[in-house]
């Protein structure tokens, strides 16, 4: 693509530098610079920590052949450095980038139906519940990108603007139909999503997360809400059994049609209301009743959790804002197949039920300890941590909420970063006292291998077991180096080592 085509109406005040450059083709676009091509553009953002241009050398040591820059914060300083390659500076380059590269890759999404999910638990889950229900449907999120099944990595839940598009570009060559995306709120925030185009949005919850981020729990849902800005919308479903719901539903487009899922009977005038009762929880999973204007329907998954009961809700919900029959929805949910670290099971015939999931705060450790005790026929045993350089405050509640639904917690290590992990323990302490009481037993091991090799040796046939905080992740993190780390794999290596041991 020309540079004049890219950027003309972007640089009205810089005509003359333009026109001189306007013809240059550019083979492709770069935010980092070590992965410039030769003939691309080198885009240089204003960044939290440095700018861009800093790494400008070596992106024109690498090929590019021109570099646009946000003038803030000493760009343009550093831009006058510059003499090998045309530089221009674009105003607010952070919000225009969206734009610029979603016209670079032909606005993708424009061809494809993007189902956006935002909330803070359950947006893993649901993306890749619908990747398996709805045909020709990509993925895109906390997992990976690309079909369900077999993903590519990514290092974000939303990746940046650029390679949500170049992704999108993909998934479109790749004949999908639709995309189901996990959109967080530092990527609307950040204006990730910017110039994508989403034909749904789905609001699963939203309670306590990245407040060391987003500062209040108002910063947070005002950033969850700007996915109702974006455009191309259709529909939008809302969990309305969450307290933010009505903030969601007041906030909608007027002219969206509005899904709503309950479980406690709950109805919002001109909202379609997906209805849930009589759910049961059985060793192979969940049972439950859902009804929608005149249609009743038994829905039965080899899935656990009462989370995962709005979670498939809400996938049913999305399904029948697509005009999918109701019944053919129903049936075909009955081959869902449980997510990479979310309710993964293991066990049970002889050893202990073991889950591991990613349950990392205080909402969602409270929702899979109350769901696992309705599996659980003897004791419930949890082992999570925290991680640092996150939010403290959620700690001390995981703390309280663990000793308060578990017969036996287990404190360890989850990702410290650059804090010191007897200090991570001692805040989540502050929560559950480190003293045995009539119901629960705190203890701590800090070496989470040796945590859940410990727990699966003591517990009983009976018991039920829940390994929290890291689910899919497969590292540890310490001291800004990743070790390689797998709670499914020690898991699966524990209970093996206990048959072995009969």
């Amino acid at each position: 693509m020309k540079l004049k085509e890219l950027l003309g109406d972007l640089l009205l005040n810089q005509q003359t530098e333009l026109s001189a450059i306007g013809d240059l083709f550019i083979t492709g676009l770069a935010l980092n610079s070590a992965k410039v091509q030769l003939g691309n553009l080198f885009i240089a953002l204003a960044g939290s920590k440095q700018h861009g241009l800093v790494y400008v050398k070596q992106a024109i040591e690498l090929g590019a052949i021109a570099v646009i820059y946000d003038p803030i914060d000493g760009g343009t300083e550093m831009a006058q450095q510059i003499v090998n390659v045309p530089v221009l500076s674009v105003d607010n380059l952070g919000a225009h980038l969206g734009a610029i590269v979603a016209r670079y890759y032909g606005y993708p999404s424009q061809f494809l139906g993007v189902i956006g999910i935002t909330g803070t638990n359950g947006k893993t889950s649901c993306s890749q519940f619908l990747g398996q229900m709805l045909e020709d449907c990509g993925v895109i999120g906390t997992l990976g990108w690309g079909q369900w099944g077999a993903l590519n990595k990514t290092i974000n839940t939303t990746p940046d603007a650029l390679e949500v598009q170049r992704i999108l570009a993909e998934l479109r060559e790749d004949k999908k139909q639709m995309v189901a995306m996990e959109v967080s709120s530092h990527g609307l925030v950040q204006g990730r999503v910017n110039a994508v185009s989403f034909v749904g949005a789905v609001f699963t919850n939203i309670t306590r997360d990245h407040l060391d981020y987003h500062g209040t729990m108002e910063a947070y849902l005002a950033a969850k809400l700007l996915l109702l800005t974006k455009p191309g919308l259709r529909f939008v479903v809302v969990n309305l059994d969450d307290d933010y719901s009505k903030q969601v539903i007041q906030a909608a487009p007027k002219n969206v049609l509005i899904w709503g899922v309950s479980i406690k009977g709950l109805t919002f005038p001109g909202v379609e209301t997906v209805n849930v009762s009589s759910v049961s929880h059985k060793l192979s999973g969940l049972q439950f009743d859902v009804q929608w204007r005149d249609q009743s329907h038994t829905v039965e998954v080899p899935i656990y959790g009462d989370f995962n009961v709005e979670n498939i809700s809400i996938v049913l919900a999305v399904m029948l804002a697509l005009e999918i029959d109701m019944l053919s929805a129903v049936k075909k949910l009955q081959s869902l197949h449980a997510v990479i670290g979310r309710m993964e099971h293991w066990g049970g015939d002889n050893q202990p039920q073991v889950f591991v999931d990613y349950a990392h705060t205080p909402d969602a450790l409270k929702k899979v300890l109350l769901s696992l005790r309705k599996h659980c026929q003897q004791d419930l045993w949890v082992v999570f941590g925290c991680g640092g350089n996150r939010d403290k405050g959620k700690r001390p509640e995981m703390g309280q909420i663990a000793q308060e639904l578990a017969d036996h917690v287990i404190v360890t290590d989850d990702n410290p970063r650059f804090e010191d992990s007897s200090a991570i323990v001692s805040d989540i302490l502050q929560g559950c006292n480190h003293l045995s009481t009539a119901n629960t037993v705190v203890e701590v091991i800090q070496n989470r291998e040796q945590a859940i090799k410990t727990v699966i040796n003591n517990a009983t046939e009976l018991d039920c077991i829940l390994i929290a905080g890291k689910g899919h992740e497969d590292y540890q993190e310490i001291n800004g180096v990743r070790i390689p780390f797998s709670d499914s794999h020690v898991v699966k290596q524990a209970l093996e080592m206990r048959v072995m041991s009969v």
